[in-house]
Formats: C-alpha cells, structure tokens, sequence
C-alpha cells in the first residue's frame, strides 16, 4: 500500500471520527427567518415542507463558479437527499434570477432569496466570511427550530468529488477554476457563426 493509499484510508476514518462528533454537538435555536421566492414571501419553518429536518445549502449566488459547482454536485443526489430530509437552496439572488440559474443549470432544489439580509449576516458567515457558501441542517423541536449543524464549502473540501478527481490526476485547485460552460468556440462553424453566444 502506498503513503497516498494510507493517508486515504486515515482521512476516511477521520470522516467518522467528524461525523460522531457533529452528533454530539448541541442544538442552536434560530430564527422563524423570512425568505422571497416567485411566490411571494415564505419562512425557514415553511421550507421544512412538512418534514423533521431541512438541509439548507448557501449558495453566494450567480457570480460564483464555485457555488455553482457544488449546485451542480448535490443536485445529482437531491433525490437521495429528499428520502432523509426536506432540502433547499437559498442566496441572496432575487427569485427571478434564481429561477434562470435553476432552468440553465437542471437544477431541481426548492429555491428562496435572503436577499443579503439577517439570515445570510447570522447563519452564511463563518471565518472572515459574511457570505460562506455551504451547509446547515435544521430540525424541528417542538415550536422550536434548531441548527443541527453546518458546514463551509471550499476547494478540496467533503462536499465535491471534483476535486478528488483532479488530485487522482495529478492537478492542484489551482490547476483548474470551475466555469459556468464549457463549450468552446470552434475555428470554423458550417453555419457561419452568426449571432454565437460565448
């Protein structure tokens, strides 16, 4: 077995060690936070959608690549996710750009705006960051509403298999930078080019 093989295994059983902990973490209550979706206004305890727990992604929104890569990502098991948990995905993004993000990119998440407002300044910061893309899981106790724990997004980090991939291949997170395309313009088009947008 090789030091990189080792080091795998550790880091998987590290993953266990993480997530034993997160279950001993206390529960923080929260806010009834207010949200705007295409349908007018909606509330944190409305996004459960009748479930126990919510799993609420922070996403920064339309100008990050990265936000979109994990989208991207957790929008392929969403159905796994569904079976376990009501999900949502929220940014400070107003509804109608949300919705165009979701329709370009086969999104299928319950969508809503903090609009850049106290959930985002209470719940999305963590570090230095007043908008951290990642995770949190609510669950209902009683009237109450608990945060059961949460996470940040970044490079290299659980939540992206990408970049997994990329280290198998040798390649650095700052090797590669997610793009919202990928296709690229040929040096000739059969149909002459007109009216392409890159």
């Amino acid at each position: 077995m090789t030091e990189a093989e080792k080091l795998e295994f550790e880091i998987m059983e590290k993953a266990q060690q993480l997530a034993a902990l997160r279950r001993e973490e206390g529960d923080v209550e929260v806010t009834d936070y207010a949200f705007q979706t295409l349908a007018g206004e909606t509330s944190l305890s409305d996004l459960f959608a009748g479930r126990e727990r919510l799993l609420m992604i922070h996403n920064m929104g339309q100008g990050c690549r990265y936000c979109t890569l994990w989208a991207d990502g957790i929008n392929g098991v969403l159905s796994h996710l569904e079976d376990a948990m009501a999900v949502a995905l929220v940014s400070k993004d107003p509804p109608e750009i949300q919705r165009h993000m979701a329709l370009d990119r086969g999104w299928k998440f319950q969508m809503a705006s903090h609009g850049g407002g106290a959930y985002m300044a209470e719940q999305c910061a963590m570090g230095e960051h007043s908008n951290n893309p990642g995770a949190t899981v609510y669950e209902r106790k009683e009237s109450k509403i608990v945060r059961r724990g949460r996470t940040m997004f970044g490079p290299g980090d659980l939540y992206s298999p990408v970049w997994h991939f990329l280290s198998l291949a040798g390649l650095g997170v700052s090797d590669w930078t997610p793009q919202f395309h990928y296709w690229r313009r040929p040096e000739k088009l059969d149909d002459g080019g007109e009216n392409i947008r890159d």
